[in-house]
């Protein structure tokens, strides 16, 4: 071969060797580019799923103006303290609760009380509103609930269980049953196989609570977060067919809601969490 012939030979080798690097590199820069848009994608998108539930402090529904919550008794302590919290990180809002029990609620819901959130403390009483067409969207349930025995400070009585509740001369205080605290003593009572006649039957459990802070009761069945809360005055004592009546809490934002931005903000925020950890640290389970 002839050295100009061999010199040809080499350059083209040498240019289709250039040709191939600059397309290897090209190609290579291609799908670099493509990766890094596709995980700059998944991290916005995971900033956004995260954001979504911080009750409108990332891109949740912002809130602004008045938004009234219908809420559980039982939720009174801790959801007045979650509604200064969320007030503090939504300026320009106003939260306003209306406690009580949660079969009434839902009624006054259904009966067209203007109310943006419903938390209710069973789900059979947020199904009255889901029925209703009352409810924007799948109610979440957030937190969960167990059922203890309230005695005035000391025990005087010495009640260590249910079937104590039936000796003599021991008066007890219940929920009605339509009220989700008296659905779940009368499902604890039935698995204890005790046959329980109280002394009186109260709308909402703060009014069963209230029996033995007074003294006009020796004892009834409320939850361990309401014992909690009022340590100071009443002590509680745990049974173990309690297990067997563990309440869910749902909540939700409802179809009618004057503040339907607001609803969702509160909402969202019940499930963030810096609501659970409060939720929790007063006696709550997380569901």
């Amino acid at each position: 071969m002839s050295t100009r012939t061999t010199a040809t030979h080499r350059l083209a080798v040498a240019t289709a060797a250039a040709l191939a690097l600059g397309l290897g590199v090209t190609a290579c820069g291609s799908n670099g580019g493509k990766s890094s848009g596709s995980a700059s994608s998944a991290s916005s998108a995971a900033t956004a799923a995260t954001a979504s539930g911080d009750g409108g402090t990332g891109n949740a529904p912002k809130a602004k103006g008045a938004i009234t919550v219908f809420a559980a008794a039982s939720l009174k302590e801790t959801f007045t303290d979650l509604g200064k919290k969320f007030e503090a990180a939504n300026p320009g809002t106003k939260v306003t609760f209306n406690f009580g029990g949660s079969s009434a609620l839902a009624t006054s819901i259904n009966s067209g009380a203007p109310a943006d959130v419903f938390a209710a403390a069973s789900p059979a009483t947020m199904k009255t509103v889901t029925d209703g067409g009352g409810a924007s969207g799948a109610p979440k349930t957030f937190v969960k609930n167990t059922l203890t025995i309230a005695v005035p400070k000391g025990n005087p009585k010495h009640i260590a269980g249910l079937k104590d509740l039936t000796g003599s001369g021991v008066k007890v205080a219940l929920c009605a049953k339509e009220v989700p605290c008296g659905a779940a003593a009368l499902t604890a009572l039935k698995a204890a196989g005790v046959d329980l006649t109280p002394v009186t039957l109260e709308q909402d459990v703060k009014g069963a609570l209230t029996k033995v802070e007074l003294g006009e009761v020796d004892a009834s069945l409320v939850y361990r977060t309401d014992v909690r809360a009022d340590a100071a005055k009443i002590d509680g004592v745990d049974f173990p067919e309690a297990d067997k009546a563990v309440n869910d809490y749902p909540i939700a934002a409802l179809a009618k809601a004057p503040n339907k931005d607001g609803a969702a903000a509160f909402v969202a925020y019940i499930q963030s969490p810096e609501a659970k950890q409060v939720l929790t640290a007063a006696g709550f389970q997380a569901p």
